[in-house]
């Protein structure tokens, strides 16, 4: 892959991702095998006059060892040092950049239960200072290809020819193969706010889902509850930034006591780096009800279980079923990019920030209006090529937002 295409990327996603302003602290989360393309994000983000730049390496084999050895006690320790860690972040409020390039099976045979305690234990301690933070900073998460992701999805190839295919992949998807990848975005959010404007205009109440693997679903929505797409920006220092590359939705926070009927996944789940494959989820008044997977589903009722709203949506998300991601034909085994191939459901914490003028609310508020609070907050994709999404408005009027796939309008 020539090095001018992977440069304007990481450029991509430190000036229209994270978009970092001058005098920022920036934080890059990445693993071991990613350093050259830190070494990139680094620089471009004090070329963007970031005022310190702390990368937080990680590495799947260390986690899984740790997993393997530690006790849940000792796994969920919480020290001193680290509670003033996050009292920093709170005060300093970086921007945060994420980078995706795990092994999707880099984590099978751990204990998910142990996992799931860890998580439910650590969760409260560190609730009360990703509520300070909530809508307030920069955040991205892009992908980069490693070797063992690269041979998940592309098993027939060498290793550098995946690696290779995989790059191409996610330099097309991310609208990043071009000469300039910043204006491919721009003009990617202009298409994307015209089709959330038009969903906002309609003042639905709820989506009927149907599709031939067996999904007839209907879900509640809420009246000062708004849809959003691609660029957000920040409470207080009203900041755009674009928390995912790729990304093709137009989404929103449902009611989350106001769903029924059964959805079958049309996508492998990667979740805890395990795949949960061919399942189905039927609900009741909001809840799921009943869980159905081929492959791993303890995994996917230890999920369901982990708090009271992770059993309870908290977004909907529309994707075209040709969609520039599924069009390529890949399975990435990976959520960011498989959820932006097709219409999404997420089970967990619903999006606070999309309720009309939620910055004179507190987030207690907030959630007694409905938007759903978790722990959690996983998407799994439904979208397929004859999904049918017809919409109902307050006044009773039907109106298709989908048909056979893709936008009906």
């Amino acid at each position: 892959m020539k090095k001018s295409l992977i440069k304007n990327y990481a450029k991509l996603i430190v000036r229209k991702g994270v978009n970092v302003q001058p005098n920022q602290n920036v934080i890059i989360i990445c693993d071991l095998d990613q350093i050259e393309f830190t070494h990139y994000l680094v620089e471009e983000c004090y070329k963007c006059k970031a005022k310190s730049v702390e990368v937080r390496w990680k590495d799947q084999t260390i986690e899984k060892l740790n997993y393997k050895y530690q006790t849940v006690e000792s796994l969920a320790h919480y020290p001193e040092h680290k509670l003033k860690e996050q009292e920093y972040i709170v005060k300093t409020n970086p921007c945060m950049i994420n980078i995706l390039s795990a092994d999707p099976d880099g984590l099978k045979g751990v204990d998910h239960k142990k996992m799931a305690r860890v998580r439910q234990i650590i969760y409260p301690i560190l609730k009360p200072y990703n509520d300070e933070r909530e809508n307030k900073y920069q955040w991205v998460i892009a992908g980069v290809p490693s070797a063992k992701w690269a041979k998940k999805v592309f098993p027939h190839l060498s290793k550098s020819k995946a690696v290779e295919a995989l790059w191409e992949a996610i330099l097309k998807t991310s609208r990043a193969d071009g000469l300039d990848p910043i204006k491919a975005w721009d003009e990617h959010n202009t298409k994307l706010k015209e089709k959330m404007d038009y969903l906002n205009s309609l003042n639905l109440d709820s989506l009927h889902y149907t599709n031939s693997l067996g999904t007839d679903f209907t879900v509640g929505l809420l009246e000062d509850v708004l849809w959003e797409a691609g660029a957000e920006k920040t409470l207080g220092t009203n900041i755009i930034y674009n928390p995912n590359i790729p990304s093709e939705e137009c989404f929103t926070s449902p009611d989350k006591n106001r769903m029924d009927g059964v959805v079958y996944s049309s996508k492998p789940l990667s979740y805890q780096n395990q795949l949960i494959e061919n399942f189905h989820l039927v609900f009741k008044q909001g809840k799921v009800v009943e869980v159905h997977a081929e492959k791993n589903e303890e995994l996917l009722k230890q999920m369901i279980s982990m708090d009271e709203g992770a059993s309870h949506l908290g977004e909907v998300a529309l994707v075209p079923f040709d969609s520039p991601i599924n069009n390529t034909g890949i399975l990435f085994y990976n959520t960011l990019y498989d959820e932006n191939a097709s219409c999404h459901l997420a089970l967990g914490v619903g999006f606070t920030n999309l309720v009309k003028d939620y910055e004179k609310y507190t987030l207690d508020q907030l959630f007694e209006k409905g938007i759903n609070n978790s722990m959690i907050h996983v998407d799994f994709m439904i979208g397929t090529k004859d999904l049918n999404i017809v919409g109902k408005t307050k006044n009773g009027e039907e109106i298709a937002i989908f048909k056979d796939g893709n936008w009906a309008f």
